[in-house]
């Protein structure tokens, strides 16, 4: 029998536990990461103009709706392939080769505009800054054509639930980071952070489009010139508000380094590193559990199933959450050993530990409406609704940009992360009520005061952590990496050994739901 594309399918647990497996494994890459470059650059100069370089190149990825490629292409290209699977691969192979002429058309445009580019996205560096930061861009640029073409095909594995090749793509990009940033300059003469940047899109073609397209290859996939089909207007319909809409969230960090650059020198770097450490939570909880809930979403109403999709993200509102509001309030009364363990020695010091920890702190305040907003957003655009969240969102950023530029520029670093935080809380929030509205109050039922009872169990072993770290950090003599390394172990003992049975007096729905969100996915992987 000749192999077709609709091979083994994975399912709802399965994929859950292997994304969030696979999502630990790429935060400790990248974190691994990220301590390489602070121990070699610190918070400076160099590491500004790097992490500044991502500014154009993601622009283009939201231009084209690059990361929500998969919320857009699912619903269509499923049920296509549902009616007519002759018909879905001339649809497939018309949206491919749109967006592989789009991304190679907008990446050349921005490798030729890249030194006025840079002082546009940069308005705060000197000409020499602006001229390097240029040829940090015409590097990276090109890696958006390999993660737009592979969102398309990752798209086309999530309808089968394959989830693998999405799961190892983080992973194979930052290691390719670290490989060419690392080995490279002992190879050619090439200095600063350029080896970096080289990885950014080797990462991106080995990671986020070879894997995925032989995965898919060896799945029987069939591609074919295409420019037109009769479903093309209506996907457009349904991007339209994506490619438009400049919604905080997808803006968020790309405002902390056009503003950051505004605001003295290292701000950028600082910021960066700060929202490295709390995006951790989102990236663990939320995004796994988003990427791995949609497809069986967007199942569940396509067969009617109004109640089944409700459960479905009532459930999983309720287990994120529960996972997310303790380690979010652990993170924040620890972040100066865990800043120190990451990212302190080489050129970073303890002077940049204690900044960016501070605003660590700030950004984690709203790590668990991130989580809702992964959820929530999914929500919406299983409806097919893709205007809401764009809508709402681009008002939310028009009413921050002058709470940017007015206040929080002249202010400091501090205040960049706090009109970030407050951002993306009003929007979240806002899209909570437009959802209730439109959808009822069944998803979010006892939500509210299951947040407060997790919260209330969390404190008092959050404040006992503190404590023994902060008496660790100054009582302890030894190298400060050792002294915080004891500080987190010591200070994580106490906070479950006091958050776990308050949570199962005060709180048993909490630790039921986790309990049995933990042993689902067991059960599912035997």
């Amino acid at each position: 029998m000749a192999p077709t594309f609709f091979g083994k399918r994975q399912r709802i647990g399965t994929a859950a536990l292997l994304l969030s497996a696979c999502s630990f494994l790429s935060v400790f890459i990248g974190l691994a990461r990220d301590k390489i470059i602070s121990w070699q650059f610190g918070a400076g100069a160099e590491t500004d103009m790097y992490f500044a370089a991502f500014i154009v190149p993601d622009s283009i990825n939201y231009l084209l709706a690059g990361g929500l490629m998969s919320i857009t292409i699912i619903p269509l290209l499923s049920r296509c392939f549902q009616e007519d699977e002759q018909d879905a691969w001339r649809f497939f192979s018309c949206i491919f080769c749109w967006i592989l002429t789009a991304a190679c058309l907008l990446t050349l445009l921005g490798i030729l505009a890249a030194e006025p580019l840079a002082r546009l996205v940069a308005p705060g560096f000197t000409p020499e800054k602006c001229a390097r930061l240029a040829f940090f861009m015409r590097i990276i640029l090109p890696g958006q054509i390999f993660f737009l073409c592979g969102a398309c095909v990752t798209a086309l594995l999530y309808i089968r639930r394959q989830f693998i090749p999405s799961a190892l793509a983080p992973i194979i990009y930052n290691a390719g980071i670290i490989s060419c940033g690392v080995g490279l300059p002992l190879i050619f003469p090439i200095d600063g952070m350029t080896g970096y940047c080289i990885g950014v899109t080797l990462g991106a073609f080995l990671g986020t489009f070879l894997i995925p397209l032989c995965t898919a290859m060896s799945k029987a996939m069939f591609l074919r010139p295409a420019w037109s089909h009769p479903l093309l207007a209506k996907l457009l319909c349904r991007s339209l508000p994506l490619l438009l809409g400049i919604t905080i969230i997808m803006l968020d960090e790309q405002f902390l380094r056009v503003f950051g650059s505004l605001a003295g020198e290292g701000t950028v770097s600082l910021l960066a590193y700060a929202r490295r450490v709390a995006q951790v939570p989102v990236k663990l909880v939320g995004q796994a559990a988003a990427a791995a809930s949609y497809p069986f979403l967007v199942l569940l109403l396509t067969s009617g199933d109004r109640a089944g999709f409700d459960k479905t993200l009532r459930a999983a509102l309720y287990t994120a959450l529960g996972i997310i509001i303790p380690c979010a309030v652990w993170m924040t009364l620890q972040a100066v050993p865990i800043l120190c363990v990451i990212f302190q020695g080489g050129r970073f010091g303890e002077q940049e530990t204690q900044a960016a920890a501070q605003l660590a702190q700030i950004l984690l305040a709203p790590t668990p409406l991130w989580i809702v907003y992964a959820l929530l957003a999914r929500g919406f655009y299983a409806h097919g609704d893709t205007i809401t969240p764009a809508l709402t969102g681009s008002v939310t950023t028009l009413l921050c940009l002058p709470c940017y530029y007015y206040w929080a520029v002249p202010t400091g670093a501090w205040a960049i992360a706090a009109v970030s935080a407050a951002g993306v809380s009003a929007y979240v929030l806002w899209l909570a009520q437009i959802w209730i509205k439109h959808h009822g109050n069944t998803v979010f039922a006892g939500l509210p005061t299951f947040c407060v009872r997790t919260l209330a169990c969390a404190l008092p072993g959050a404040g006992l952590s503190f404590w023994i770290s902060e008496y660790c950090l100054e009582t302890l003599s030894y190298h400060p990496l050792l002294a915080a390394c004891i500080a987190l172990a010591l200070g994580g003992c106490a906070f479950a050994l006091t958050f776990l049975p308050l949570a199962h007096i005060f709180a048993p729905s909490m630790t039921q739901t986790v309990l049995q969100y933990f042993l689902k996915r067991k059960k599912s992987e035997l």
